[in-house]
């Protein structure tokens, strides 16, 4: 690597499950180097995830049944979001726009200076047959973006050509591609679509997502947000905790798109039309929902898991980015080393978009 590069850096530590004590911002943490097939990125921003609060309090534990909070710790082995447990000390950030400074062997070096994002969901690094849906998440299973550099294989980095700013396009990778990957598994087109948490990230991201190929947009969020969700293009705004079936209709919405469940889950299968799809990538509203299984065998729904992704959602959205299709709304940015008053600014919820971090 050049001799211009420091041998140090700093960065965030997640230290284990538990509350914000187990963060620890260092600026002695050793610079990682690219291995074959890899390379160095210096981190420009890295947005903020309901994964990172997830992975960090141990959401993902069976032994949790509430909402996304702060103050439901648990410390089980199964407290990551994937089979195996996740191994600490851990530098967590789904998402990173930066700038590649140094390549491992087997990589152009032609790559370096080019502003890249990282793909969030990549594909193990041995794909098993048996497992074709099988990923692993960038600041997950390995060292993320709540640093001053990381690496990437070079295949999960992707040049970007754009004017946007680095703390927006920091905002794409986990939010958008969990919301395109969504609207892609089900097959979205020109109809009427029914998008719950529609202020946050992923949701703000969906409705955009969602318009572009055309549908009408019907987006629940709390009412202090609707004139910003409205603005974002959706046609009809929704206050979270009216009832849907009297906002929307019975069997009037062709697919809802969900992000919450939780207690307002039972009226989703009500305002779904006959033959409508479900999709889900979350559940900050609660994991444990009432289903009432009529509906979902008499009316012929299709439910889908949305977790892996086709390398093409990712690939799709740079080139939305790159034709100005798209553009993502940051609430806030804060310096990495104020981790801890980002991370209680996101789970309040009082904001539309994105919370950035920037090294």
């Amino acid at each position: 690597m050049s001799d211009d590069l420091p041998t140090t850096m700093a960065g965030v530590q997640l230290l284990g499950h538990g509350g914000y004590e187990q963060l620890r911002y260092r600026t002695d943490l050793a610079l990682p180097r690219p291995k074959r097939g890899e390379v160095l990125i210096r981190v420009a921003g890295a947005g903020v995830n309901n994964t990172d609060i997830n992975t960090r309090i141990g959401w993902y534990s069976k032994s949790v049944t509430g909402a996304t909070a702060p103050t439901e710790i648990a410390s089980d082995d199964d407290g990551a979001w994937s089979d195996n447990p996740i191994q600490f000390p851990r530098i967590q950030g789904a998402d990173c726009c930066g700038y590649i400074v140094a390549v491992g062997e087997g990589v152009d070096p032609v790559r370096v200076g080019e502003r890249v994002l990282t793909r969030t969901m990549q594909d193990p690094l041995v794909l098993d047959p048996a497992r074709p849906t099988a990923t692993m998440v960038f600041g997950s299973e390995f060292d993320g973006g709540f640093a001053e550099y990381t690496v990437c294989r070079s295949s999960e980095t992707y040049a970007v050509t754009s004017e946007w700013s680095d703390a927006e396009l920091a905002s794409i990778p986990c939010a958008w591609s969990t919301a395109e990957g969504m609207l892609e598994r089900a097959s979205v087109g020109a109809e009427r679509v029914l998008i719950t948490g529609a202020s946050g990230g992923v949701g703000s991201a969906a409705i955009q997502l969602a318009k572009r190929r055309g549908a009408e947009v019907l987006a629940v969020c709390g009412q202090a947000k609707a004139d910003q969700v409205r603005a974002l293009g959706a046609d009809q705004v929704i206050d979270r905790g009216a009832s849907l079936l009297q906002a929307a209709g019975e069997s009037s919405v062709d697919v809802v798109i969900d992000l919450v469940a939780g207690p307002g889950f039972s009226e989703l299968t009500t305002v779904l039309r006959p033959s409508g799809r479900y999709a889900v990538s979350g559940a900050i509203g609660g994991p444990i929902v009432e289903l009432d299984v009529r509906d979902l065998y008499l009316k012929d729904l299709n439910f889908f898991g949305s977790t892996w992704q086709s390398p093409d959602v990712f690939a799709n959205l740079i080139g939305y980015i790159e034709r100005d299709e798209v553009r993502p709304t940051v609430a806030a940015t804060y310096p990495l080393a104020e981790i801890v008053s980002a991370q209680e600014h996101f789970v309040r919820k009082d904001f539309v978009g994105k919370i950035v971090l920037v090294p």
